[in-house]
């Protein structure tokens, strides 16, 4: 409960008035809240009148609702010895354990007192909201209810009653059982229509499930006052991000920032303050945040909102370190805080320190138990950390006339957050159905991945190649040796060596040629959308050819859900020595395409992928011409450890083969995860 007092401070005062007049004034002081003038008036009256009953009780009830609950249990544990059967003196007893939050103590008291006054109104009570304290909503609900059949207009047990719903409520929150809080919530407007606490919490109820559109209906009823109109104005702006219309939401806090003007309520202007700078950043508009935040820290720095919204703007804009250190400033200052914990756990997930990011996440749950992001956020960890098991199985065919029919097997161990090793083996056989040319290969690999530093990882694959075509076979290794790193914000770059061997059609798998590539793949992006991927890698195969290539992006990302990309590609590729009628090796190539990329999904199990591209190929001196190539794929999660992809791809770009090439592939894949959770997190969970 948030009154100050658990029970009317006249419940015992009726029955003494008369003969009492002259304490009337020290009751109006309880009645109204003044505690310690009414502990100064009740101090000064028993030092005329010591033995009196009810001075000393309104004594007691003074010092302990003026802050000082412990010595309230003192004295009215002395009154009890003179009174032990005193019903007055009991509840008020009983009830100054509850102004010292020593829940358990006063629960078995309670417990007598209803069983020996039944009937009595207060003890009833008294014990629900000693129940509710202790989070025994349940039988909290019953015993009130038990309360208001004897009164049931009374103001002060429907108050009760309400707070032990929203505790109730937020306890089916907790385990997720949103429909039965739902209920809950709704039924305080029994007693107190349009409650604009209850209000809220329905409102964040919606924003938990991702209802938005009853979220928005539910602030706009609490907007009654000024105030309370700006207040639903910020829940509004929250629900319209959370359902990804960041513009609308954008344009909702401006107005909230205009109406808070003309209010004086520093706590709603710095939560609209806060609203507003938000959504700058969700809108990306990190400059005008940026100063936003400035102007507030030159006035108020040492408050921890404004701390938050500083390490938002870095998690936005990638600049994980000034997050870090406005968490951890956070929590130097509120050790429990909700953004504190949560936020630091994802800043340094952001920056690949996977275990102190669970240690984050685990205190986040330790102050705020179930809480749906924080485990969202563990479970996320997991996926990445868990061994998995994928089949895929594909199917090829080209304008050539070769088909390809295959499966491949792959798996992926996870030993640490540090350390994993992978395994896969690929069947595939070609055909060409005019040659009636035919082979098969068989693809072995195992590999290993390092993490030597946070967003530093050293990648290596071996294994074997045999090919099988007619009565002759070949084995031939095959090595991926690959350096992946951040070297600096928003900067990716990768290193690599492989060692191939040619395996498209039967023809090239007869002549065993092998390619070495050496290359280098880097991107840049920007916290402005546009980004650049640049490929470079030089080719040697065994039959002494040659070839350079050289591909590069420039994309930028029109919308963030669903996810669409556009951009611009270059394409050149030149090799040493010109061999047609062996495979697709022109002294000079270039294609130029524009493309598009979108992503998202029809529900929370099921995903799309779309993504084609169209421009122009030049052969050497031939005249350019045409290319298009698509792909995409429908993903669906079955349950959280079973998923499968069904995919499509076709293309006429230059290949391996020739230009004037169609190529086009279908096929399906099936994701298991083998455990429940990392092979680690036992060991985790016992150093937590």
């Amino acid at each position: 409960m948030k009154a100050k007092s658990l029970l009317p401070v006249l419940l015992f005062t009726t029955a003494l008035m008369s003969g009492q007049q002259s304490m009337n004034e020290g009751f109006h002081l309880l009645e109204s809240g003044s505690f310690e003038e009414a502990e100064t008036y009740f101090d000064d009256y028993l030092q005329s009148d010591p033995e009196n009953k009810t001075a000393q009780i309104c004594y007691g009830r003074a010092v302990g609702l003026s802050g000082e609950p412990t010595r309230a249990i003192e004295l009215f544990a002395d009154l009890l010895q003179e009174y032990p059967t005193d019903f007055e003196v009991q509840i008020n007893y009983n009830e100054a354990y509850l102004w010292d939050k020593q829940y358990n103590n006063a629960k078995p008291l309670y417990e007598d007192l209803v069983t020996n006054n039944p009937d009595s109104f207060g003890a009833l009570l008294g014990y629900a909201n000693t129940l509710s304290n202790l989070k025994e909503f349940e039988s909290a609900l019953t015993w009130v209810n038990k309360a208001l059949s004897l009164q049931p207009e009374n103001r002060s047990a429907k108050t009760s009653r309400k707070y032990i719903k929203l505790g109730f409520a937020n306890s089916y929150i907790t385990d997720k059982q949103y429909d039965i809080a739902e209920r809950m919530l709704i039924e305080i407007f029994i007693d107190f229509p349009e409650d604009n606490e209850t209000l809220l919490n329905l409102a964040n109820l919606y924003l938990i499930t991702k209802n938005t559109a009853s979220a928005k209906s539910t602030y706009e009823r609490m907007a009654q006052s000024p105030a309370d109109s700006i207040v639903a104005l910020n829940g509004i702006s929250l629900a319209a991000h959370i359902g990804k219309q960041d513009k609308e939401a954008l344009n909702i806090a401006r107005s909230a920032m205009v109406k808070v003007a003309s209010v004086n309520d520093t706590i709603l202007k710095n939560r609209t303050n806060e609203r507003y700078i938000q959504a700058l950043i969700w809108n990306q508009k990190f400059r005008e945040a940026d100063k936003q935040i400035d102007s507030l820290e030159s006035a108020v720095s040492d408050q921890n909102w404004i701390k938050a919204l500083r390490a938002t703007l870095g998690m936005y804009t990638a600049d994980f370190k000034t997050s870090l250190d406005s968490y951890d400033a956070i929590l130097l200052n509120d050790s429990t805080s909700f953004d504190g914990n949560l936020g630091k756990a994802n800043a340094l997930f952001a920056t690949d320190r996977i275990i102190p990011a669970y240690k984050a996440a685990f205190k986040t749950l330790l102050h705020y138990e179930n809480q749906a992001d924080a485990q969202g956020l563990v479970e996320k960890m997991n996926s990445l950390h868990t061994p998995i098991l994928e089949e895929k199985a594909f199917y090829t065919f080209d304008n050539g006339k070769n088909v390809a029919f295959g499966n491949q097997i792959s798996s992926s161990l996870p030993f640490s957050t540090k350390f994993r090793t992978t395994f896969s083996y690929q069947f595939r056989n070609t055909e060409n159905i005019i040659s009636l040319n035919k082979a098969t290969s068989h693809v072995v690999l195992a590999g290993a991945e390092y993490k030597v530093f946070p967003q530093t990882k050293l990648k290596t694959v071996l294994g074997f190649n045999n090919s099988s075509f007619g009565d002759r076979s070949y084995t031939q290794p095959i090595l991926d040796a690959r350096f992946q790193l951040q070297p600096m914000r928003l900067q990716n770059l990768e290193i690599g060596y492989q060692r191939e061997v040619q395996n498209f059609n039967a023809d090239l798998i007869e002549r065993e040629i092998v390619m070495n590539h050496y290359g280098l793949n880097y991107n840049i992006s920007t916290n402005f959308n546009l980004g650049w991927y640049t490929q470079v890698m030089h080719t040697g195969h065994t039959d002494a050819n040659t070839r350079n290539l050289i591909f590069t992006s420039l994309y930028y990302n029109v919308l963030k859900s669903p996810a669409l990309k556009v951009g611009f590609n270059y394409q050149y590729i030149a090799f040493k020595e010109q061999v047609p009628s062996i495979y697709f090796s022109p002294e000079q190539y270039h294609a130029t395409e524009v493309f598009a990329d979108i992503r998202g999904s029809f529900s929370e199990k099921t995903r799309y992928m779309l993504s084609s591209a169209t421009g122009f190929q030049k052969v050497e001196n031939d005249k350019q011409t045409a290319i298009f190539r698509v792909e995409a794929s429908l993903k669906h999660q079955f349950t959280k450890r079973l998923g499968a992809d069904l995919y499509g791809k076709y293309s006429n770009i230059a290949s391996a083969t020739a230009a004037g090439f169609e190529f086009t592939e279908i096929g399906i894949k099936v994701r298991w995860t083998l455990t429940k959770n990392p092979l680690y997190f036992k060991k985790l969970l016992a150093s937590k």
